[in-house]
């Protein structure tokens, strides 16, 4: 039996064995043992339990960098910050996501940043050094960076969530292993090869590299449903009403065959136009032989049964008609025995094909029609009100009956289908301009595609590595296009080391545009080239470690954004975007539910958190008419001394640190729920 250890080592360089722990060793020689296949590399036991030690973040709001009306801002959130922190932090959303798509740095000796420090400490700010392409460790430093992240993509996936992530060449098979491990081989979809350029490049002596990858996997692939997508104006132009069809446009040359035959439906069949006998060749009629009939018959003739000792089941020929002496042989293609002359011109064929002509000219044609003005082969119309509004993922864009398939395998994806590299970049200059120097840009088309056919309509996408923001502009894009409702946490760090922190410069400018309609025109100055769009983000940033000393030493503003950010239902997983509220005359209320509830947090003074007790609660109950928001109360305090059952009660610093994770008693991260 063949095993396979795929190792960050040279396989000749055996004294890199010495740096595994035991747990690894042991891990190696099992699965050798066992004949199965497992990726390991130095320091993986390490990344499995990196994520459980990651501790989330204060999260502020940037009032300044948020966009669109208050309530749309709550529903799309851009998080300035490391990923991994982020989805520590994003706790509430944990099994929420419907989709992620993103498009992690390639390795490719030009991006990708490793701090060595992670390992022992995942907290350290440091973003770490460039791992260049001849560090001999440059793919275990990927892994060990990916790893982790992996692990909280799929914590935060829905049972039924899809995970698509972008790579190339350079790291495809070790991702690949990762997904594998992970997610488990059995869960995954497909892998989508797409065409990133159409010209050839000599940035190889021997291939010029055109494709990258999406490999795509599945919480449970069981449980996921692929979508479909759009038609688009090509396909329907195939659609012609011929006949002026009340049902509409059909289909021509619909194929009437199927590729599993039964020997019962494998007959001749005899043209009411001309008397020469069809055959489905080695295929088979794909209707019951009863409508078949009733369809030739429709054609104004009486159709009958017959054994033509040809070889095949009984045909349907015109009743009392000759038959063309070919169908006496053993018949077994599909070119049609043609009548002769004799056969054409007899009477009863004469007297069929008058009817057929009169039904051809004057009335809706039968299903079962004849190409060439009733000299061709027979076809079936297909109405296009009847197929499927939209078109299935197949392994290329050929096929135009988008029937059955909904799990793509391997996947080709040209450049008209998927857009092209330069093509991204090209709509990345159109939002904010040239002179941005972002060269890692997807095509929206690209994304979009993977949107439309695995996140809902109204279902939530995460991008952790969200660069320029392609992602949020597809999704607005999708959202105003389609009448859709999708939603998105987008995560950028930037390059704060060196100065460019273009979560802000550039993915907030672009989201930023694409709703309010602004473009540089060829001078750089701002016009209004396309119609806004109503849609909004909130900017946070994550900020120091949290902790209950850290909730109780915040002021007023903090503490709220606190509450607003990382506020959900523990029993129904409801009210995950909270309306902040931040008018004058509220002392208690901050923010609002979709519910129309209110959310108060009570103080004793401008920055000190106070209790609930029978006064606090009588100024609640005041500011929420003022407010005209209903019960219950949501009410945050550091005590309670007062109940009353309109209120739900969330005690400070407790309630706020099990909303982010960790644990209330030993304030530590809450790794029961940890990597699965």
């Amino acid at each position: 039996m063949l095993n396979k250890q795929y190792t960050s080592m040279p396989v000749d360089d055996l004294d890199q064995l010495d740096l595994l722990d035991k747990e690894d060793l042991l891990k190696i020689v099992k699965s050798m043992m066992s004949g199965g296949v497992a990726l390991s590399f130095y320091g993986k036991r390490t990344a499995k339990e990196i994520d459980r030690k990651v501790r989330p973040r204060v999260t502020r709001v940037i009032k300044a960098l948020c966009e669109g009306p208050e309530h749309e801002q709550s529903k799309n959130l851009l998080i300035e910050g490391e990923n991994l922190q982020a989805m520590v932090t994003l706790y509430k959303y944990r099994g929420q996501v419907d989709l992620i798509v993103t498009d992690p740095p390639y390795n490719t000796g030009q991006y990708f940043r490793y701090n060595d420090k992670w390992d022992t400490d995942p907290n350290d700010p440091d973003l770490g050094v460039l791992v260049s392409s001849e560090d001999g460790s440059r793919h275990t430093k990927w892994m060990k960076a990916m790893l982790p992240r992996l692990n909280m993509m799929k914590v935060m996936l829905k049972p039924n969530g899809v995970l698509a992530i972008c790579i190339d060449e350079n790291e495809l098979f070790h991702l690949g292993m990762m997904l594998d491990e992970v997610f488990g081989e059995q869960n995954r979809i497909g892998i989508i090869n797409w065409q990133k350029s159409y010209s050839p490049k000599n940035d190889s002596k021997h291939l010029s590299s055109a494709t990258e990858y999406v490999l795509v996997y599945a919480r449970d692939k069981s449980l996921v449903k692929t979508g479909l997508l759009s038609r688009d104006e090509a396909m329907d132009q195939k659609y012609k009403n011929l006949d002026n069809d009340p049902d509409g446009p059909w289909k021509t040359n619909g194929d009437p065959t199927v590729a599993t035959p039964a020997e019962k439906d494998r007959y001749a069949i005899q043209s009411p136009f001309t008397g020469a006998l069809h055959y489905p060749g080695a295929r088979a009629w794909s209707n019951p032989k009863k409508t078949m009939k009733s369809w030739l018959e429709a054609w104004g003739s009486k159709y009958v049964e017959k054994d033509l000792q040809d070889g095949r089941a009984k045909a349907l020929v015109l009743k009392s008609a000759p038959i063309p002496r070919g169908a006496l042989k053993n018949n077994l293609d599909s070119n049609p025995v043609i009548a002769d002359e004799d056969i054409y011109n007899d009477d009863v064929i004469k007297m069929s094909r008058e009817a057929a002509i009169q039904v051809r000219d004057t009335q809706v044609w039968p299903t079962l029609y004849f190409s060439g003005d009733g000299l061709g082969r027979p076809y079936i119309k297909r109405h296009l009100n009847k197929v499927k509004q939209g078109k299935v993922p197949m392994t290329y864009w050929a096929d135009d009956d988008y029937s059955e398939p909904d799990v793509i395998g391997a996947q080709s994806w040209d450049h008209e289908e998927s857009g092209h590299s330069q093509s991204g970049i090209n709509e990345l200059n159109a939002i904010v301009g040239k002179g941005h120097n972002f060269q890692t840009v997807k095509p929206l088309k690209l994304i979009k595609k993977i949107i439309q056919l695995w996140c809902p309509s109204n279902g939530l996408v995460l991008d952790p590595y969200a660069g320029s923001g392609t992602t949020g502009h597809a999704i607005l894009e999708l959202n105003k296009e389609t009448e859709a409702d999708r939603r998105f946490i987008l995560i950028e760090q930037g390059s704060p080391d060196r100065g460019d922190k273009y979560a802000r410069s550039l993915t907030q400018l672009r989201l930023k545009r694409v709703i309010t309609g602004e473009r540089p025109d060829e001078t750089g100055r701002l016009v209004k080239a396309a119609d806004p769009i109503n849609a909004g983000f909130q900017f946070q940033l994550l900020t120091k470690q949290i902790d209950a000393n850290t909730v109780l030493s915040m002021k007023k503003d903090e503490l709220i954004d606190v509450v607003i950010t990382s506020h959900w239902e523990t029993e129904k997983r409801t009210s995950l975007y909270l309306q902040r509220i931040d008018k004058p005359g509220f002392d208690f209320l901050v923010g609002k539910n979709d519910s129309n509830e209110g959310y108060f947090i009570v103080w004793d003074g401008a920055d000190s958190v106070g209790q609930l007790d029978i006064d606090t609660y009588s100024k609640i109950i005041q500011e929420s008419k003022k407010a005209g928001l209903k019960p219950p109360y949501h009410v945050y305090a550091r005590y309670e001394v007062y109940q009353a059952k309109s209120v739900n009660f969330y005690k400070i610093p407790d309630k706020i640190l099990a909303h982010l994770g960790l644990n209330e008693d030993s304030d530590r991260f809450n790794d029961d729920e940890g990597s699965e």
